[in-house]
């Protein structure tokens, strides 16, 4: 079976997706004229400043939630692996992928906003590649191909993040909390089911307020406390750079054996980490309340500055400048080692450990429990990120007979049946991840993000006429001192149903 998901992964993570997500974040670069630097500013600007609703939520909350999905383990165990098998220069690919990346975000997140609908269940917003791929073309003769991609999407979404990517941030949590305290595996699962059960069974304004809370907290946190290690270690600094930039690019001799991997595993991680491209930031996105696709397009482009050039490069910087890393040969552990910080003890997994050993180099002894605290907050916000992710797939793959009875008019709803099936998949899918080997669950995550940004990068390829046209009707009417309101048909855009009553909507507060 490991040799079988192997093979998938290779042809899912070939170079083709490498290219394709490269190239798709310097075409919405130029095409935007470099909006993740033009309107920085502007990003910070909304995100104090924001609507809310009954129906939605605040600007600031649907970034938490997004962030929630995007900081997990691959921060902590994801840049060690990044590291590991493609050497310092991974570190600049990941933060290429970032820069450009922002721009992608915009492009999906607007997209996500501008096709947003209300569960029929629950009166929330709803949205993602699934229903904007669905809804754009609704009205001509592509109709029929683009409802069934958006199917495809959601199935996938449904398949991915309710099942095959929770594993990866549940194993990581276990591990980190097993290597510091030596709890059972067994104890750490049932405590996380009984937790997230908690959680996702209040619904979207429930894990808001959850991701609200927690996040910002345990961002701070970690960035903090990384930067006090790195400060400490500041005569590494110029050394990190160094090999940072000259391996990117073959330049420096002891990481030459690793060049190629260093863009596949820059990228790789990079888009497991901050997620742009891959789908998931829409479903967030769509949930804000805000009077313009585009003000929510740009906050969620800053959450992939906050995830990558923040909290990866803390990572990142705290191995780097400890010597708590290990570069391999190969792009796996099997490989010659080529690089040996000093710190790591023989064979130390690659992983979260390799940051515990970076924080012990500083703090004797608290590496092992700071880190797993930090994962415990990163990993579980983000498993209660993918349960949303997968929920709202499944009302779009269950759409208007969501509200069908079953067994008789006093029957459960055919929405409230699913869902109560999602969750019930998601927390044992979530158990199993705690008491399963890493490697499996690392193959299955890769699988299910592959998978997406294949679909989602392909599809707004495409689809990117609406969200630039929003952007362009941002700009105009800020230039006019106007606080903007999106008319779809005023830019004839279809499909875009929320937004036609838009000014009738009179809940917003």
């Amino acid at each position: 079976m490991t040799d079988i998901l192997g093979a998938i992964n290779g042809v899912i993570w070939s170079n083709w997706l490498v290219y394709l997500c490269l190239a798709a974040g310097v075409f919405f670069s130029v095409r935007s004229r470099l909006l993740q630097v033009r309107h920085f500013p502007e990003m910070i600007r909304l995100l104090v400043r924001g609507e809310k609703s009954a129906s939605g939520v605040s600007s600031f909350q649907a970034l938490a939630m997004s962030l929630a999905g995007r900081v997990g383990t691959g921060n902590i165990a994801g840049v060690a692996t990044a590291i590991a098998f493609g050497g310092p220069g991974a570190m600049f690919w990941m933060w290429a992928v970032a820069f450009l990346g922002a721009s992608t975000s915009f492009v999906e997140s607007t997209l996500g906003q501008i096709y947003k609908t209300r569960d029929p269940l629950t009166g929330e917003y709803r949205g993602g590649p699934a229903y904007y791929f669905s809804r754009a073309f609704a009205h001509t003769r592509f109709s029929r191909a683009f409802t069934i991609y958006g199917f495809v999407f959601a199935a996938v979404t449904v398949l991915a993040c309710g099942v095959l990517l929770p594993g990866v941030q549940a194993n990581s949590m276990t591990s980190a909390m097993t290597n510091a305290w030596g709890l059972p595996t067994w104890g750490v699962a049932i405590a996380t089911v009984i937790v997230f059960a908690f959680v996702v069974v209040g619904g979207v304004k429930r894990i808001a307020s959850f991701a609200t809370l927690v996040v910002p907290f345990m961002a701070v946190a970690y960035v903090a406390a990384a930067l006090v290690v790195v400060v400490i270690n500041a005569d590494q600094i110029p050394t990190v750079l160094s090999d940072v930039f000259s391996s990117a690019f073959g330049l420096h001799s002891a990481f030459g054996a690793v060049v190629g991997l260093a863009v596949m595993w820059g990228v790789k991680r990079g888009i497991y980490s901050n997620e742009a491209g891959q789908g998931t930031g829409p479903h967030a996105a769509a949930a804000a309340e805000v009077s313009h696709p585009a003000k929510q397009g740009l906050v969620q482009a800053f959450a992939v500055y906050v995830d990558t050039l923040f909290v990866c490069s803390a990572t990142g910087f705290l191995m780097l400048s400890t010597g708590a890393y290990r570069v391999f040969e190969g792009g796996s552990e099997s490989g010659d080692v080529i690089a040996d910080g000093g710190v790591l003890a023989p064979g130390t997994e690659v992983g979260a450990a390799y940051t515990q050993a970076g924080f012990d180099t500083v703090f004797p002894g608290v590496g092992a429990s700071f880190i797993a605290v930090s994962l415990a907050f990163f990993c579980f916000t983000t498993m209660v990120a993918y349960y949303y992710m997968a929920e709202t797939n499944l009302r779009f793959l269950v759409g208007r007979f969501s509200t069908v009875p079953l067994g008789g008019q006093r029957g459960p709803s055919l929405g409230r049946v699913a869902t109560l099936v999602l969750q019930a998949v998601i927390l044992a899918a979530s158990a199993y991840g705690c008491v399963s080997t890493a490697s499996d669950a690392w193959t299955l995550g890769d699988i299910g993000v592959g998978l997406m940004a294949w679909l989602n990068i392909l599809g707004i390829l495409v689809l990117q006429q609406p969200a630039f046209a929003a952007l362009r009707d941002y700009e105009r009417q800020k230039k006019q001192g106007l606080d903007p309101v999106f008319d779809p048909l005023a830019l004839r855009i279809t499909g875009a149903t929320y937004w036609e009553t838009y000014e009738r909507d009179s809940e917003r507060v």
